[in-house]
Order: structure tokens, then sequence, then C-alpha cells
């Protein structure tokens, strides 16, 4: 079971993701604002922290990029698909994954299981 950060101004959105995730076994934690996200993190790292790039996308690319490699979980940022710029902006700032919402509304829980697996040793 996987710990995972929603990050989310949108509720009734993030209700569905959380429920989706849990039903996938994870452990999730909504937050709807930045300086909880900080304090979580500070309690230690998630094993994933999922970030909706929908409303505020300038603040949550720009708090995700402020994060140190060694502090920065796995990050998963989902967005509108007609804001092709927003993506581009997160991975630039070290979002791992950046995907369209349909698609997070579609396999966010596959998607969550792919970044908190462990890395396969080769």
């Amino acid at each position: 079971m996987a710990r995972v950060l929603v990050l989310t101004g949108d509720l009734l959105f993030g209700s569905r993701v959380q429920g989706q995730l849990q039903g996938a076994g994870e452990e999730v934690e909504l937050l709807t604002d930045g300086a909880r996200l900080r304090a979580r993190l500070a309690e230690g790292a998630p094993s994933v922290l999922v970030v909706d790039l929908t409303a505020d996308p300038g603040a949550a690319i720009e708090l995700v990029g402020a994060l140190g490699p060694l502090e920065r979980p796995p990050t998963l940022g989902f967005y509108s698909h007609v804001e092709a710029d927003v993506r581009a902006r997160a991975e630039r700032a070290g979002f791992e994954l950046v995907v369209a919402r349909s698609r997070m509304a579609r396999e966010g829980a596959a998607l969550v299981a792919g970044l908190a697996a462990p890395p396969a040793s080769g």
C-alpha cells in the first residue's frame, strides 16, 4: 500500500481520485492548499504526490519545482488537455508524469501504482 498525497482545489474531482486510489488499496490524503502540503511533506515523504494543475498551475508547478530532488517524491500532475503549455512547464519543474485530466480519471490508480513501485533492479 502506497501513501499518496493529492493536492487539488476541485474537491469533487479530488474525491473521485481519492475514491479510485483507495479502491486500489492506497492510503490517500486529500489536501486543498500548498501550505498543508508543505506541512505533510515535512512530516515525511509520501510514496507518490498527485497534483491537480488545472486551478492554479503556476503555484502548483512552482511548489513542486522548489522541492529538492532528494525531498521530492515521485510526482504525478494532471491538467486540462487544452493547456498544453502546462504540461511542458510541469515536466521542466520535475514532475515524473503529467497527464490529461481525462486520463487521470480513467487510469489514476494504475498511474500511481506505477510511480509507487520500486525500480526494477537489473
